[in-house]
């Protein structure tokens, strides 16, 4: 046995089950980490090495699982504050600010949640796909704030993963448009892909050729040239609620990518110092993948969002 790894050993209990199934039932392993153990050789089925993740092992067949420790990150832990909602053994809701990148990337290698979070996580995390990192299930953008969900083990991943991918996530967002959106609640469907003719950006594709993606909106206050609008997603693609208002001629403001600021608009976001997309993850909720409890986080809107919404003379709150 290697100096840093850990054996699990037992017997299968039930017959007739796929072995990645049955070995992430008996030892606490998710699937998705059994099927890179038989990749690499650690499990032994019955005295012989097994490799086959759709074999069948019938019941009392003797097992051992080698799995080693975590490696270690390949980002940096870096001490940034956070703004922690929820924490408990299996994962973290944090509130991040506007400006924070999410994930290393050619161009910010540091300074992200993720190099924050393997700071705050020193020590409670276990080796996702092997490796001891925060598990990102989704993100937000470097300038849109509010709630994101974090697992810190390889089955909360895998739950969270399963619940985006099933689209079940409730998810609320409060946005700043340009101008008031008529009907002033309705459904943008349209599917999402990369543009051809810019590559950085998102844009409305035909159908087959992006990903299926729903927004519903209702406005919660007109302004002053603008309305303050709240998006529930159904689906969630890249730069969605950016895409999907745009397309209705009523981008973000403060939008870099998909906007233009009315011009009657343009002095009052320079007063401010506004220089992003008045986007807020307000609402996120979902099925606790270890207890199966149903949670659900809020967030007010940030101090700059709120100046803004007062200043084109909305309530404040």
């Amino acid at each position: 046995m290697g100096a840093h790894e850990t054996i699990i050993a037992g017997t299968i209990p039930t017959g007739g089950l796929r072995l990645d199934r049955a070995l992430a039932d008996v030892s606490g392993l998710s699937r998705e980490r059994i099927k890179a153990l038989l990749d690499d050789g650690r499990v032994v089925l019955g005295g012989k090495v097994a490799g086959q993740a759709s074999l069948k092992a019938a019941a009392g067949t003797p097992f051992t699982i080698r799995v080693p420790e975590a490696a270690p990150a390949e980002a940096a832990a870096q001490y940034i504050p956070l703004v922690v909602v929820y924490e408990d053994a299996h994962l973290i809701v944090v509130d991040k600010p506007a400006g924070l990148v999410v994930h290393p990337a050619a161009g910010n290698l540091d300074g992200t949640l993720v190099n924050a979070l393997l700071h705050h996580c020193r020590g409670q995390l276990s080796g996702i796909g092997g490796v001891a990192r925060p598990g990102i299930v989704h993100r937000i953008d470097k300038d849109t704030s509010g709630l994101l969900v974090v697992a810190k083990n390889d089955a909360a991943h895998e739950g969270l993963a399963r619940q985006f991918a099933d689209h079940s996530i409730h998810r609320a967002y409060q946005a700043v448009t340009a101008g008031v959106p008529m009907p002033p609640s309705g459904t943008v469907r349209g599917a999402i892909g990369r543009s051809e003719r810019d590559r950085k950006k998102m844009a409305l594709v035909a159908d087959g050729r992006g990903k299926h993606a729903v927004t519903h909106y209702r406005t919660l206050e007109t302004l002053d040239g603008a309305a303050l609008i709240e998006c529930r997603l159904e689906t969630g693609r890249t730069h969605q609620v950016r895409v999907h208002l745009a397309s209705i001629g009523h981008p973000l403001l403060g939008d870099p990518v998909y906007g233009r600021t009315p011009p009657k608009l343009k002095p009052l976001l320079a007063d401010l110092h506004f220089q992003r997309q008045a986007l807020h993850a307000a609402e996120l909720g979902f099925v606790h993948p270890a207890s199966g409890e149903t949670v659900r986080f809020a967030s007010k809107l940030p101090v700059d969002f709120r100046t803004l919404v007062v200043e084109l003379g909305g309530r404040d709150g």
